[in-house]
């Protein structure tokens, strides 16, 4: 067994003495379950500990592994100079798992890296593990926006590595759960966290790794969590593999979830094909992706068709004759948005129409959401099965004279200055939920800053196609 154990933690800052002054009595339980999580490890003495953090280097398409021999990380940043930490990395595993992901072809390894200091979602699990076992090198990896299968692919690597130099691992996944569990909280209230919160403490409770690989990303988007796929990483690490899942604890007085689970194997390592749960997400993967092409729309068929002869065959497709009347027969804006498993793809669209009607603007937009985001690389032919559409038709736009008549949910915003410059954002989207987070986003967008510039905002309707 290389692999001796895995946790799931959280990373509230507060929890060091030197911050919380006396508030982390307020996490009392957190705080007695990570001391149980330090105590365990100790036991345990591992040569090393993996820590997989929301925090540190991230990118969109790869996983940072932190190079060198050594870093250091301090709570200067939230008043506490004196807590500080310096870790010694395990050069030879991240050598090792570097060169691992060249060969099985996930995006990853040493380079790019933007901070050498550790982040605070690393330096809490260690300041408690240090408290109780100081004799430890260890391995630091920065999340991505690669999929749930990817992360697990990851976790993966790991075992494999760790096995092939004989390594005796522990692996620390840092992760808080919803941000959003109360309207008091630093960032206010969404009926998705509790759900999450109670989805994922039930998967940690049960050892349903399969259901945290395949929760929604717009459920986790909603509920503003930083912590699945960290979570989903340290399941691949305990691939096919039997555990005993234990929630030690869980608890949110402050508006964030805070969890600790300990997964502890029971059997030999990657000798249970029950728990081969990489082949079975795909499945689900692909099945729910079959289920939502089944239920596209014409405008949804549209702009998939058109995108799709523009990929493989740089084609512009005439729109088809049996079109509905409402589609041929007026002209309206719209947006097309792209997404590959929840994380968005690609997305372009017209304010007021400039094709001959609305079938045409929806082809066009399609092209350009595909190909022409400046925020993306071009669509793939071999990434077109993976997108999930969505047309947004648009109302004509119209003046208002303050933010007050807005809503994130019912209408999109534009936020212009006489200039020119124009920042559109679209309403209902996941992880906007304030009218300030919507303005500014949408001013960001063209430039704009709403100090200093003299701006005026519109406000708009959409009529959404799944």
């Amino acid at each position: 067994m290389t692999v001796l154990t895995a946790f799931a933690v959280p990373h509230p800052p507060l929890i060091i003495p030197e911050v919380g002054q006396g508030r982390e009595r307020g996490i009392q339980a957190t705080v007695d379950a990570y001391e149980e999580v330090g105590r365990r490890i100790a036991t345990l003495a591992p040569e090393t500990i993996v820590v997989s953090s929301p925090h540190a280097t991230l990118y969109r398409d790869y996983f940072h592994i932190s190079p060198g021999r050594s870093a250091r990380g301090d709570f200067s940043a939230y008043g506490a100079h004196g807590a500080a930490y310096r870790v010694a990395y395990d050069e030879d595993l991240t050598d090792a798992l570097a060169e691992a992901c060249e060969a099985a072809g996930i995006s990853g390894g040493t380079g790019y890296e933007r901070e050498r200091r550790l982040d605070h979602a690393t330096m809490i699990p260690v300041h408690f593990i240090g408290k109780h076992f100081e004799d430890f090198k260890l391995v630091r990896i920065g999340l991505s926006g690669l999929n749930a299968g990817e992360h697990y692919r990851m976790g993966m690597l790991i075992q494999q590595v760790a096995a092939e130099l004989g390594r005796r691992v522990v692996y620390v996944a840092s992760g808080d759960l919803s941000h959003k569990l109360l309207e008091s909280g630093p960032y206010g209230f969404a009926p998705e966290g509790p759900v999450f919160d109670s989805r994922v403490t039930a998967d940690f409770a049960s050892g349903d790794f399969l259901d945290l690989l395949a929760l929604d990303p717009s459920l986790a988007e909603r509920a503003a969590e930083c912590g699945l796929r960290s979570f989903q990483m340290m399941a691949g690490a305990l691939d096919r593999t039997a555990v005993s899942p234990e929630l030690l604890s869980y608890e949110g007085p402050f508006g964030v979830g805070y969890g600790i689970a300990a997964f502890t194997p029971t059997g030999a390592e990657g000798a249970d094909e029950s728990r081969a749960f990489l082949e079975r997400w795909g499945g689900l993967r692909s099945e729910d992706l079959a289920r939502r092409k089944e239920a596209e729309d014409p405008y949804v068929r549209l702009a998939r068709s058109s995108l799709e002869a523009y990929v493989r065959e740089r084609r512009h497709i005439d729109p088809p004759r049996d079109l509905p009347s409402e589609l041929t027969g007026r002209r309206a804006g719209c947006f097309v948005s792209l997404k590959v498993d929840g994380q968005l793809r690609g997305c372009i669209g017209t304010i007021l129409p400039v094709r001959a009607n609305l079938a045409e603007e929806i082809c066009a937009n399609a092209i350009s959401a595909g190909t022409h985001d400046p925020r993306f690389a071009p669509v793939t032919a071999a990434e077109l099965g993976e997108l999930v559409y969505d047309v947004d038709v648009l109302t004509e736009p119209e003046p208002i004279a303050s933010a007050d008549e807005l809503d994130p949910v019912r209408y999109g915003v534009i936020v212009a200055t006489s200039d020119g410059r124009r920042g559109v954002l679209l309403p209902d989207l996941d992880g906007v939920d304030t009218v300030d987070e919507q303005i500014s986003i949408a001013a960001s967008k063209a430039g704009i800053d709403l100090r200093r510039d003299d701006y005026h905002l519109e406000r708009f309707e959409v009529v959404r196609h799944l």
